[in-house]
């Protein structure tokens, strides 16, 4: 919850969420740590005062995180943490919130049960916290969680929830209660669907000066009663005779790390009533609540769910030119965990975008992982206010460039190579960018097949090549002669889309050479456009040196009639 993050943010920092210090100034240092305080001041008005998430909790944590981090780095002095709304009218929790330590994987759970028993573990529902106080059986006071200590006076509001009793009895008639109040879902699936801005409509119900009609859909989940029955089991049974069934329901005893991890994941993929980004682990036994205090509840941590977005700092933007003559940008980042994932760069895509995006080295911006795992930059979330932007590269080049290696050809002219090794064309096993540098800087590559002739013997001569890997190069080199005739011309670079490939029954060069704009325009795909880049590139100096080529190495489909 986003009232609770500030309480962990000095022991995230010093136990190095940042590994590095910005190579700032403290002049510099001063003026970045300034403006991004005024940044999330900003945020915690529009969240508080209005009830509007202007920005993910993931992005907003990770900010706040990176505040804390540079105040450390220069030893700036840390200014008031907790939201707006805070700073006046606070009211006092008769028991305080601890907080959960949060923990980063399995290992660290096992180090924490070491010793522990009568362990349960519950789903960490993502809402609102607050302070239920009852005496004599009459609901006196909800309290907003703050900083732990003192928060918001929600009184008003709660008495038009319904899901809250107004009136308790037994040993609930002079009781303290924590836990959450959440926007009731029907199905979430966490995995699936993700954080759905939940939050911000509870804190926006509950903040309003007259009620909201999403106060009817609010529920709330107890976590904890300070100084309630010693035993969990009879603790959730009266809270749920009590009119808190949520507790009993969603509260399983656990016995090892395995038995966590099951739960954890069951709950992260199957339907539930409340959106939720973890588990929480706790033991029965707690001590007094006169004992509590923020940031130290030893007594129950959290193990959270991969994050499906975090926010992490732009280090460098490297430009990439690819085969077709496209510069592309590629953003190297701090490495951030997302899911199983370490990621440390994101393509950006064209100029254009790099463009779009105002984006600049020292960026703070938000990453995810979009289909099959691949990295995704979604936003810039913040700019320092001093800016590196390096310029991209000035020469121009296109589908017809670098079919022969130059000094200004070097990424092309790889790229062309990589492509070429690929399965879909020349079918190249094992063999990357890396080894096509070798091979092209050792052994002077003239042309795109200059590798065609290396011998084994000249094979072993390249550094770093075993007898073993220049024999395997070189009949794989080989067997290439035997691949068929189109295969050779998409490693040529004729750009034909897939399905006029399909299409094409041609296999002799000449035939291509004699095909007509009109005549391409009868494949699908092809309009006029592609029509005249197809006879271009086919009676480019280059590309008909490049057949006669191979023609003169003997390849099937490539000899003059």
């Amino acid at each position: 919850m986003r009232i609770t993050i500030f309480l962990l943010l000095t022991i995230l920092a010093s136990a190095g969420v940042y590994a590095a210090c910005p190579d700032w100034t403290p002049q510099q240092a001063q003026q970045e740590v300034a403006a991004l305080e005024n940044q999330l001041a900003r945020w915690d008005e529009a969240y508080w005062l209005r009830g509007e998430n202007k920005v993910s909790d993931a992005v907003y944590d990770g900010m706040r995180q990176r505040l804390n981090a540079w105040q450390t780095c220069f030893a700036l002095p840390a200014v008031n943490d907790a939201p707006l709304p805070l700073a006046a009218g606070r009211t006092y929790h008769p028991v305080a919130h601890t907080g959960v330590q949060k923990l980063k994987d399995a290992a660290s759970l096992s180090q924490w049960m070491q010793g522990k028993t009568e362990l349960w573990i519950q789903p960490k529902v993502d809402g609102v916290a607050v302070s239920l106080v009852y005496r004599k059986g009459e609901l006196r006071q909800v309290i907003s969680r703050g900083d732990g200590m003192q928060g918001e006076d929600w009184t008003a509001q709660a008495r038009h929830i319904p899901a809250i009793p107004l009136q308790v009895t037994g040993e609930l008639a002079n009781s303290v209660l924590q836990g959450e109040l959440f926007l009731r879902q029907e199905g979430h699936r966490q995995q699936r669907d993700g954080g759905i801005n939940a939050r911000a409509q509870v804190a926006g119900a509950m903040i309003r000066s007259t009620p909201s009609s999403v106060l009817n859909n609010l529920d709330l989940f107890i976590w904890a009663w300070p100084d309630g029955p010693k035993e969990m089991a009879m603790r959730l049974s009266t809270l749920a005779e009590g009119g808190f069934p949520l507790a009993r329901a969603w509260s399983k005893p656990v016995h090892s790390v395995s038995e966590v991890a099951r739960w954890r994941e069951k709950w992260f993929s199957e339907p539930l009533p409340f959106v939720t980004d973890g588990v929480v682990i706790r033991e029965s036994r707690e001590p007094p609540g006169k004992s509590w205090r923020p940031g130290e509840g030893s007594w129950v941590v959290a193990w959270k769910y991969p994050p499906v977005k975090a926010v992490t700092e732009v280090k460098a933007l490297r430009f990439a030119t690819g085969r077709t003559g496209k510069i592309s940008v590629v953003a190297q980042l701090e490495p951030v965990a997302l899911d199983d994932k370490q990621v440390s760069k994101v393509s950006i895509g064209s100029l254009a975008r790099l463009e779009k995006l105002d984006l600049a080295e020292g960026d703070q911006v938000e990453v995810s992982l979009a289909g099959q795992g691949i990295p995704r930059l979604d936003a810039v979330v913040w700019r320092p206010a001093q800016r590196t932007k390096p310029v991209p590269p000035t020469a121009r080049f296109d589908m017809l460039s670098c079919l022969y290696a130059t000094t200004a050809c070097k990424e092309q002219f790889i790229s062309r190579l990589v492509w070429l090794s690929g399965k879909p064309v020349l079918d190249l096993a094992g063999i990357g960018e890396a080894t096509w540098h070798q091979l092209s800087e050792y052994h002077h590559f003239e042309h795109l097949f200059s590798w065609l002739t290396l011998s084994v013997d000249a094979l072993k001569q390249t550094p770093g090549f075993s007898a073993q890997r220049a024999a395997q190069l070189w009949h794989q080199f080989n067997l290439t002669r035997q691949q068929p005739f189109q295969r050779w011309v998409k490693a040529l670079g004729l750009p034909l889309p897939a399905r006029a490939w399909q299409a094409l029954a041609d296999d002799k060069w000449h035939q291509l050479q004699a095909r007509d704009e009109h005549s391409w325009q009868t494949l699908p795909g092809i309009g006029a456009e592609r029509a005249r880049q197809i006879v271009s590139y086919i009676h480019h100096p280059d590309v008909a040196a490049l057949a006669q080529w191979l023609a003169q190495q003997r390849i099937d489909g490539f000899e003059l009639p």
